[in-house]
């Protein structure tokens, strides 16, 4: 049995966790620019 398609998985894992937080990341960033700007709009 081949170990590599287990490194691949791993791997395949690890990147797409990665992208996921990025992207959350960058989604919650977008937002909260916006809501500090509506806020800064009020006075």
């Amino acid at each position: 049995m081949n170990h590599w398609s287990f490194v691949y998985a791993a791997y395949a894992i690890v990147l797409l966790g990665t992208a996921a937080v990025v992207v959350n990341s960058y989604v919650s960033m977008r937002r909260a620019e916006r809501k500090a700007d509506q806020l800064g709009k009020r006075k």
